[in-house]
Order: structure tokens, then C-alpha cells, then sequence
């Protein structure tokens, strides 16, 4: 087994801090960008995507890596969390769901029971699979598709609930709004959500178990197909990645304290620190962005990036 050196340790974190939240897919590229470098690099790849890479310590590292990343986004949405999980309780407490934020807790809850069932029965045969250079080409440059189809499928949402209100009266698109994602333009809020709408968007995250696939990005397209607008469907995003991130990281620490991490503990310190001030800066670049910005950017470079090195490694 190869251990992580510190150069490697600082790229690989500032890697991830923005690869996680930007919807180009984090495992996608910790698997391509090591296999195109070569080297010592293509060989941590190696190790992550075979049976036995329990034992490999760049897994260990990258689980730490997560741990940050969802350490930087609880620090950033700290007081929505804070107001969460009062909600939660008080909803236990009262035994009824009477606020937007009691309501915004159990879609949070009801968006992560998929992907965290999937992910703890599937994680390891899908990486084992599909974490190669090869696969994670293919999936990038899907994930580049299902982001231009998250866009144009919400143009098109847009443009039909334009022509459809301006036949309306005021009275019936007021009465509409309650049950269309958009209508005439507007925007739906993120609270009117309803619990099956969560449970989809959180069964698209599953889909994130696949080196290529952004998890971020494809539950901002679930969100967007449902009426949000980027900025909600952003922020939905990664208030659900934050358990799921942190959960999955925390159930492998223990990798770290084993022999896969024995050589690399101050590696993992500083790729740890790297990546979560890169996360907490990509989320503060990307949730101002989304207040204005839409998806296409990132769809492009999913679709060069993954067509590049799908003949690359071909």
C-alpha cells in the first residue's frame, strides 16, 4: 500500500473541499484526477476502487476529507441548524408539524432515510465496481446531461406556467400556486415541498454512490424539476448533504485508527484542514451564485472533462 505524501494530502483536500459541493462530483474526480497524474498518484486509485481497499489509506484519507467538508458546512448553516433541530424536537414534543422550519426538519429526514439505507448496504460493491478511471469518465459526462436536462426541463416548466397564468384570473393562479411547482415565473418555496417530493430528491442522491455522479448537483436538479428555484434548490442540497456526508465519514473513522491510517495521521490533519476552508468557501461562492446563476456552466465542463478522459482511458 501507498501512503499519502503531504503534497498529495493538500492537493487532494482542496480537491475535494470544492469538487463536494460544486455538482461536478467529488468521488469523480478523486478517482480521475490521481489516474490522469500517474504514478504513485494512479496507484491510490488502484487501491480505492478494489475489494480490500479497507485497507487502503487513501479510503481512510478521503473519509477524513468528508468529515471536514461536512464539518465546513454545518460552521456556514449553522444557524438553520440550530433552528432544525429545535423544530425536530419541538414536532416530537408536540406531536404535530405546525412551521415552515418543523416542516423543513422531517423533509430533511425524509430526504436522507434512501440514500442513507442504500449507502450503507451498497457503498462498497458500487466503488469496488465503478471506481475506475473509465467508469468515473462515463458518469461525469452523464452527470453533465442530467444537468442540462435539470435546466431545460425547468425552462420549460417556467414557460407553460407563464402562458397557462396569463389566461388566468388573479384568483385562480393564487389558488394554482398552492398546487404547481411554478407558476407565471414564480418561484415554489422550499417548506411547500411535499414529503414524497423530499423522499425522490433524496432517492437522486443514491445515485451519488457512483464515481461521476455529483450529489449536490443531482439533488439541485430533483429541486428544480420540483419548482425551486436555484437558490432554495441549492440550499435544500446541501442541508442534505450535510448528515449524509458526515454520517458516511464518521462511520469509517475508525479505518484511520487502524493500520491503513498508522503512516498518515498528519496527512490527514492537513488535507482535512485544506478541505473544509475550501468547503466553507465553495458554499459561501456557491450560494451566492445560485441567487442568480443557473446550472450550464458546470454541465459544459462535466461534458468536456468526462469526454476528454473517456478517451483517455479508453
Amino acid at each position: 500500500m501507498i501512503d499519502i505524501t503531504y503534497v498529495q494530502a493538500i492537493l487532494i483536500g482542496l480537491l475535494q473541499g470544492v469538487t463536494e459541493l460544486f455538482p461536478i462530483s467529488s468521488l469523480g474526480h478523486s478517482v480521475l484526477v490521481p489516474a490522469w497524474i500517474g504514478g504513485d498518484w494512479a496507484q491510490l486509485v488502484t487501491q480505492y476502487g478494489t475489494e480490500d481497499s479497507s485497507q487502503s489509506p487513501y479510503l481512510s484519507f478521503i473519509v477524513a476529507l468528508h468529515v471536514a467538508t461536512a464539518i465546513a458546512l454545518l460552521a456556514f448553516f449553522w444557524r438553520d441548524w440550530v433552528n432544525i433541530i429545535k423544530a425536530f424536537f419541538t414536532t416530537i414534543k408536540n406531536r404535530s408539524i405546525e412551521t415552515s422550519t418543523e416542516r423543513l426538519a422531517w423533509l430533511i429526514i425524509v430526504a436522507t432515510i434512501p440514500v442513507g439505507i442504500t449507502g450503507l448496504l451498497f457503498e462498497h460493491a458500487v466503488r469496488v465496481l465503478f471506481a475506475k478511471p473509465f467508469a468515473a469518465a462515463a458518469f461525469l459526462t452523464l452527470n453533465g446531461f442530467i444537468l442540462f436536462a435539470g435546466e431545460w426541463l425547468r425552462r420549460r416548466a417556467d414557460s407553460r406556467a407563464t402562458v397557462e397564468a396569463a389566461t388566468m384570473t388573479a384568483t385562480e393562479v393564487a389558488e394554482t400556486e398552492l398546487d404547481h411547482p411554478v407558476v407565471g415565473g414564480t418561484n415554489r418555496k422550499l417548506e411547500n415541498l411535499s414529503f414524497l417530493e423530499a423522499g425522490v430528491i433524496g432517492l437522486f442522491q443514491t445515485a451519488a454512490l457512483l464515481a461521476g455522479i455529483s450529489r449536490s448537483g443531482i439533488t439541485m436538479v430533483g429541486g428544480l424539476v420540483r419548482g425551486l428555484s436555484h437558490e432554495d434548490a441549492a440550499k435544500f442540497s446541501f442541508l442534505l448533504a450535510t448528515p449524509v456526508i458526515f454520517a458516511a465519514g464518521l462511520l469509517k473513522m475508525p479505518a484511520l485508527f487502524g493500520p491503513a491510517g498508522a503512516n498518515i495521521h498528519g496527512q490527514v490533519v492537513v488535507g482535512a484542514i485544506v478541505a473544509g476552508l475550501a468547503s466553507w468557501f465553495s458554499v459561501k461562492f456557491l450560494t451566492k451564485y445560485f441567487t442568480t446563476r443557473t446550472l450550464i456552466p458546470f454541465a459544459v465542463y462535466c461534458l468536456v472533462f468526462g469526454a476528454i478522459s473517456l478517451v483517455h482511458f479508453a
